[in-house]
Formats: structure tokens, sequence, C-alpha cells
């Protein structure tokens, strides 16, 4: 008898204990099909709104437990479906290891500043405000959690004119942007010759959109406002000081990029007049005692190939960390 009413004792021990094991088994099964999702970062696309222009979309690949989200400024002939960035690089693959990156669509030949008004003769009717909308940007930002790391703050970069609108938002922006990093950026518009070359290039990139030729007055008024000197990173480089700053761009030689002639022509002296804008950003910030990091590759143009391997450098260095 004592052996036989043991049975069902033994019987229950066992089913809990079978139970146990499948239970865990699901648990540890359900936790590698996680970590396996984590690993990768997810898309996503949300839509801005106000400032007097019309909405734009924001793509952003975003990934838990990253330590920085960048914010990503395209260049001069920037496109109303997605950022240059997103057509011509896939910089986005630095999400799946730890930065978050964010790329604002649109901006064709805004500098991403607020201008003085709507540009004259232009099919463009509204005033850009893109000062106004990158803010609007990092709002709902920080709506979604993105605003990682210890600082709690974003860094933001760019290419070209986006070079100088990244380290001018930032330091106009110290309680909000970290790190600002440009690449083959024209860092000093303000000086001589540069406000023509600004000129002639918003005629260009209007006329080549089909929207008909920008006004750089109505971006910052006339050669000798203010607003020139206000919009120039080596002129306000010490609204910068404190700031983790980047800067870099290539020799104009040729490389492995150059697969295009034509487009490799057109850039070569835009990357010249951007390297020597960066050497005096670079030589202004040893005068003045703001610590800044480089990179100036010997081989490279004016092209997406290159300041892909510049954003990857910049990865691999450790500059995005906090």
């Amino acid at each position: 008898m004592p052996v036989l009413s043991m049975r069902p004792r033994r019987l229950a021990k066992r089913r809990r204990f079978l139970v146990c094991l499948l239970v865990s088994a699901t648990i540890v099964g359900i936790g590698s099909v996680e970590a396996g999702n984590a690993s990768a970062a997810s898309f996503g696309r949300f839509y801005v709104s106000g400032c007097g222009m019309p909405t734009t979309p924001v793509d952003m690949w975003t990934r838990w437990g990253n330590y920085k989200t960048v914010i990503a400024l395209d260049g001069l002939r920037a496109t109303g479906d997605k950022s240059g960035w997103r057509h011509e690089t896939r910089i986005q693959r630095i999400a799946d290891s730890g930065v978050n990156v964010i790329q604002p669509v649109g901006g064709l030949a805004s500098f991403y500043t607020d201008w003085e008004a709507a540009s004259p003769g232009n099919k463009v009717k509204y005033r850009y405000r893109w000062t106004c909308r990158l803010k609007t940007i990092i709002n709902e930002l920080d709506a979604r959690g993105l605003a990682v790391g210890p600082r709690g703050k974003y860094a933001m970069m760019g290419i070209s004119m986006g070079g100088n609108a990244a380290m001018i938002f930032g330091a106009y922006h110290r309680k909000r942007i970290s790190h600002i990093f440009s690449m083959s950026g024209f860092l000093n518009p303000s000086a001589p010759t540069m406000r023509e070359a600004v000129r002639l290039a918003l005629i260009d990139a209007g006329m080549a959109a089909g929207v008909g030729p920008f006004s750089a007055d109505a971006m910052w008024g006339p050669p000798w406002h203010n607003r020139w000197i206000a919009n120039d990173s080596v002129a306000q480089l010490d609204r910068m000081r404190g700031m983790r700053i980047r800067v870099g761009a290539a020799s104009g030689v040729w490389g492995k990029y150059n697969t295009d002639a034509i487009g490799s022509i057109k850039g070569t002296p835009l990357e010249v007049i951007s390297l020597a804008q960066t050497r005096t950003f670079e030589i202004a910030a040893a005068i003045t005692g703001v610590r800044i990091t480089t990179d100036y590759p010997a081989v490279g143009t004016h092209q997406w190939g290159y300041w892909q391997d510049m954003v990857l450098e910049a990865k691999r260095s450790g500059w995005f960390r906090d």
C-alpha cells in the first residue's frame, strides 16, 4: 500500500518537471528569436509639416540599444522622394551596429536654412524655413525616444551644401546637437568670391531641377548682409567650442568611384574648393584652440561613394560615441 500510494505523487512531480522544461525551452526559444531580430535595424518613415512649408517625409533606420542617432543632410540637388544618402549609399547599415540613421527628405538648394523670402521667378512659391523644419524633426525624434546616449543629444552631418548646414545648425542648437560633421562642405561662404559661387550654384540647381533659378538674395540677403557671416562656419567657430567636430574633404584625385566621367569632371573642381575651405576651417580651429578631428582621403572627388567611406571611417574611429 505505501508503495502504491507514492506513485501518483511521483507522476505528478514528473509532470511538473516536464512542464517546467517545456516552459523554459519556450522562453529560451522566444528570447533567441528576439535577439536575432534585434541585431538588424528597422526602417520607418514619418512626415512633418508646419513652418509654412509643405509636408515632407523623414526616413529612419533605428535599433533598440544603439548608442547614437545621426541626422544626415543632403546635398544641393536634394530630391523630394528620398534623400541622396538613400539613393546613392548604404550608410543606413550603421544602424545595425550602434548608430541610428535619420534622413530628412527634400531641401533642394535650401542650404537647410530659414530664407529671407520666397525666391522670385521660381516655381517654389513658399519661403524656405528649413531651420524650423529641422527643429520640428528633432521634436519628433525626441517623441520616439531617439535622443540616445549619455548626453541625450543628436549628431548631425551633411555633404556639400549640407556640410556647412550641419555645422551651423549645430552651432546654434547646442542643447540638442553634440556632434557635427561636414563632408566636402563649403565652410566659409562669406569668403571672397564664395558669395558669387553660391549665387551661381543656386541658379544652376533650380534650373536643373526644372523649378527655375533660386536667388541667393532671397536666402541670406544681398552679399553685404550680416546673415552671410552668421551662416559661415569659420566665422561661427567659437560657437562650436566643446562640441565633437569632424570635417573632411578629398584631394580631387579620381579613384574607384569615378565611373561617370561627366559627373567626375564637374565634381573635381567642387572638391578642390571644398578642400581649401575645409583646410581654412582647420587652421582657424587650431588658431582659436577648438578641438576637431579631420579626414582627408588621398583620393576622392565630389561623389557619394567617397562620402559613404567617410561616414564608415568616422564610425570605425569611434567618433559617433559620446
